[in-house]
């Protein structure tokens, strides 16, 4: 496993930085594409989120994949390399996966404990499969990413140590009072209509608002957002939606805007706010969830508004206090990811364990057949018991060796028995790279790297 992580998260970088090098859909695709179509990466994976960009790849040399690595990465998100050299953070096989567990596993995130990270990782896996960069290993890596946050979710309290970020986000503008309190009777604007938009206007018909206006540049999602919100057995709120064009009506009339679109500038200025504040006699509460942001951060300047937005939900969630799962959890990270490197070191062998028992085989059939040639009279009986009999004796002198070195390869530093055992047995190289790649073809429903 030579697994590399070059990124970049509200950890690192200024949110000034984050926003500038966020990464549209399209422009992760060029990544990913880029990335394979350069060396030494063999395979790709990109997580992006509204506070981290990591690209994740399988590379053949360290150094040489830091450079090209970082350099595309500077390349797509449109900051130039040297201003965000100083704050890319680099993971290599054992560290990049315990990256990797904490982030799925909330410990990384801006808002310790939440969830939605793992809809995200599910997002980049998915990505990775349909393009066909994720191969084996990063399919193995993701997939056990996934689990072992789901696992932390349910063994331990981590939920308690944080929220959503929309959940932060709301009790940040409540300001000491409880959220259902701060929600009742209030009309909420929700601008956009992806996933961090959805999970806003779900929480906010959670906590109680009366009415929640849907704006969006696509009408059919801002619709079905809206159908979701309504349906029999849900919340009970009144819910509908609008087109972007109508923002400037709907805002005067709003208590709350929760605003995260993938829009590339402002979607409300300062003026549009200030203009709406004139048709009112209450507070306007602004989220802003988007990075880059949608909401101009001047407004936090006019009167009549509390704002909050990526920045000031860093620097909230700096203090806020950790529960003592979080320790438990760590505690399952550091396992998963010790169990995660001696599996990936035990398959690293079998091709070698395969072709050697292949070996092996032909062996066997070829002194079966000197031996019919050497003894004509041998009936079928007699020939099947021989055959048998031949098998089982290579089988048994094969099969301590064989469960052993796999044990040991399993083991920190156990990488070099698979070239100590083709040595010993004088094992095809080429043999075992078939090998390799007739496991890897045979694997069913996951997207593939360069073999």
């Amino acid at each position: 496993m030579s697994l590399l992580v070059v990124g970049v998260s509200h950890r690192s970088a200024p949110v000034s930085v984050l926003e500038r090098a966020s990464l549209a859909t399209d422009t992760q695709i060029k990544l990913l594409q880029d990335s394979l179509a350069a060396e030494p990466a063999t395979e790709a994976a990109v997580l992006a989120t509204c506070n981290r960009i990591e690209l994740y790849a399988d590379v053949d040399k360290f150094h040489a994949g830091v450079a090209e690595l970082s350099t595309l990465l500077a390349q797509h998100s449109g900051v130039g390399l040297e201003e965000l050299t100083p704050y890319l953070y680099v993971h290599y096989e054992d560290r990049a996966v315990h990256h990797l567990f904490s982030v799925a596993c909330g410990l990384d995130s801006m808002v310790v404990g939440e969830g939605q990270i793992l809809g995200q990782i599910k997002d980049a896996l998915a990505l990775g499969q349909e393009l066909h960069t994720a191969g084996r290993l990063l399919n193995d890596l993701f997939q056990q990413a996934l689990r072992v946050g789901k696992r932390a979710h349910s063994e331990t309290g981590i939920d308690r140590a944080g929220q959503s970020l929309v959940t932060f986000g709301l009790e940040q503008l409540a300001a000491g009072t409880a959220v259902d309190v701060w929600a009742k009777k209030k009309r909420a604007l929700v601008i956009g209509a992806g996933s961090m938009s959805s999970l806003a206007a779900a929480t906010l018909a959670r906590v109680g608002v009366d009415e929640i206006v849907i704006a969006n540049r696509t009408a059919a999602r801002a619709d079905r957002l809206v159908q979701i919100l309504t349906e029999p057995g849900s919340t009970g709120v009144l819910a509908r939606a609008v087109d972007m064009n109508a923002l400037a009506d709907e805002l005067p009339r709003a208590d709350v805007v929760v605003s995260c679109t993938g829009a590339t500038g402002l979607v409300l200025s300062a003026d549009a706010v200030e203009t709406a504040l004139h048709s009112r006699t209450s507070r306007l509460d602004l989220l802003d969830l988007a990075m880059p942001r949608d909401i101009d951060a001047a407004v936090h300047r006019l009167g009549g508004v509390r704002f909050v937005d990526i920045e000031s939900l860093a620097e909230a969630s700096a203090d806020a206090p950790m529960a003592a799962d979080v320790d438990q959890v760590r505690t399952i990270v550091s396992d998963e990811v010790a169990a995660f490197g001696a599996a990936q070191r035990a398959a690293h062998i079998t091709p070698t364990v395969v072709a050697l028992r292949a070996m092996a085989a032909d062996v066997v059939s070829s002194e079966v057949a000197r031996l019919e040639g050497r003894l004509p009279g041998l009936d079928d009986k007699q020939r099947a018991e021989i055959t048998r009999t031949v098998r089982r004796v290579v089988d048994k002198l094969l099969h301590a060796p064989t469960v052993r070195v796999k044990q040991l390869a399993g083991e920190p530093g156990g990488a070099g028995y698979a070239d100590a055992l083709r040595e010993l047995f004088d094992l095809d190289p080429q043999t075992v790279a078939a090998v390799s790649r007739a496991d890897l073809n045979d694997t069913d429903g996951v997207g593939r790297g360069r073999v």
